[in-house]
């Protein structure tokens, strides 16, 4: 699958990131803890490709796909709770930016464009990750899926993000590898691009979701930035 972008594309003057799939490359711990969860229910692994597709998703899809249980199942919440304890013990593990990740949030912080996190992960997760890694201290926001009583699809943690690192909406381009997270971008009149190195599976129909863009790799975010900074000299 390509990425594409206007010739000219519009502007922004901060990018907000989500974080499964987009920022960070967490499937190895996410996948890795559904396994030992699997293997202390004596049932064997599950290969990556067959997980990976939903770890964009949450706990929950994680455990529908890794047990093939529906939610009202009376075992779906226990089994759930168990596996954040594991995913806890080993958040940071094997969890790394995506390849160019680091170069991209490298060359906005050298022009001075504010950067952040959007995620539905809940800030008892999101905060130690991206602590662990360093980049909490290096981020303008953090909004996680539970500092607000609503969460992505919703606009509204992206419009507080807007207001945290002081930007209007239409300043910001929002990235994501999910549905909603267009949606919510749309709905808070962002510029949304689809990462389509993050966790896109083969049912998911990106070129449907109204993005503004697809990017295929971290790099091609600077195409949305402000025309008069695209050129600007590092420092």
């Amino acid at each position: 699958m390509k990425a594409s972008a206007p010739l000219v594309p519009p502007s922004a003057r901060a990018v907000l990131f989500d974080l499964d799939g987009t920022l960070l490359d967490t499937a190895p711990d996410l996948i890795g803890s559904l396994n030992a969860l699997r293997a202390e229910q004596g049932m064997e692994p599950l290969i990556a490709g067959h997980l990976q597709p939903v770890v964009s998703h949450g706990s929950g899809a994680m455990v529908q796909r890794g047990f093939d249980l529906a939610p009202t199942d009376p075992r779906f919440e226990p089994l759930r709770q168990r596996f954040l304890t594991l995913y806890r013990e080993r958040v940071s593990r094997d969890t790394r930016a995506f390849a160019g990740m680091d170069e991209l949030l490298e060359a906005l912080e050298a022009r001075g464009i504010p950067w952040g996190v959007v995620t539905n992960k809940p800030g008892w997760l999101t905060e130690p990750l991206l602590e662990d890694l360093g980049y909490a201290a290096r981020s303008a926001c953090i909004v996680s899926g539970d500092t607000l009583p609503i969460r992505k699809p919703h606009p509204a943690p992206l419009l507080l993000a807007c207001e945290r690192i002081g930007r209007a909406p239409s300043d910001c381009v929002f990235v994501g590898d999910a549905l909603r997270d267009i949606q919510a971008g749309r709905s808070a009149g962002m510029l949304t691009l689809v990462a389509l190195f993050g966790y896109i599976g083969a049912e998911d129909h990106v070129r449907l979701w109204g993005a503004d863009g697809l990017v295929g790799t971290p790099a091609e975010v600077l195409r949305w930035i402000a025309p008069e900074l695209r050129a600007a000299p590092t420092r």
